[in-house]
């Protein structure tokens, strides 16, 4: 049998008056086949995994193309929309924080390590704070303001209670305070849940808020509307 041209000719046969006879196509294409299954004829050939990869990125350039048509540009084009997609999203998450917890869930426990008093939370805070550990610096000034208010009977003991309810209600009886109170509890959400990083000034901010609280009477009527300095 001969190769010529890449077609394969099938072999013929001499009738009795040397007149040649073809085969017919179909056992001629077998042949072929046969003849070209052989090993010797495919050492070269890509493996299965170089084979796969090969589609695979055949498939992601289309793709990629079909992407890039689609958008105003070009692949410029592309790329600058996905820019604008991704800062999007990360000026949403920074603008809403953490997501929204249910308030008085265990994990959100704002005493997760059993009663201590205000002086020793205190305390802890300032070790933290003197070795630059900002995020626990943060979590245990806020448990102080929360167990300082406690001990001087603005807020009821309450095993489970969040920083979010503990602000709450401390601005009743400290309204002057509700927003510093507040933006506290965000701050020891957002490195306790958030998994964000606090600073020195995020950690002088709640210290000086403590400090603060500590001179300040509570309101204890409807008609005043900010607590009195001691």
């Amino acid at each position: 049998m001969t190769v010529t041209g890449g077609t394969t000719a099938a072999p013929a046969r001499l009738t009795a008056d040397d007149t040649p006879l073809d085969i017919s196509r179909v056992p001629a294409r077998e042949a072929a086949e046969r003849e070209l299954s052989e090993p010797m004829y495919h050492q070269n050939d890509p493996n299965l995994l170089q084979r796969s990869l090969d589609r695979l990125w055949e498939w992601v350039g289309d793709l990629f193309d079909a992407a890039s048509g689609a958008a105003p540009g070009g692949v410029i084009g592309l790329v600058v929309v996905a820019l604008l997609v991704i800062a999007a999203v990360a000026a949403l998450w920074w603008r809403l924080g953490t997501p929204h917890r249910t308030p008085g869930t265990t994990g959100d426990s704002l005493f997760a390590d059993g009663p201590r008093t205000a002086r020793d939370h205190r305390e802890a805070a300032a070790r933290h704070a003197a070795a630059g550990r900002w995020n626990q610096a943060v979590q245990e000034r806020t448990r102080a303001i929360v167990r300082a208010l406690e001990e001087r009977a603005l807020l009821d003991p309450r095993p489970g209670r969040t920083a979010d309810e503990a602000a709450a209600e401390a601005s009743r009886s400290l309204p002057a305070h509700a927003d510093d109170l507040r933006l506290a509890v965000r701050v020891f959400d957002d490195v306790t849940y958030g998994g964000r990083t606090a600073d020195e000034p995020a950690y002088r901010r709640i210290e000086e808020l403590d400090t603060v609280l500590e001179r300040t009477r509570p309101t204890l009527g409807p008609a005043a509307s900010a607590g009195t300095p001691a």
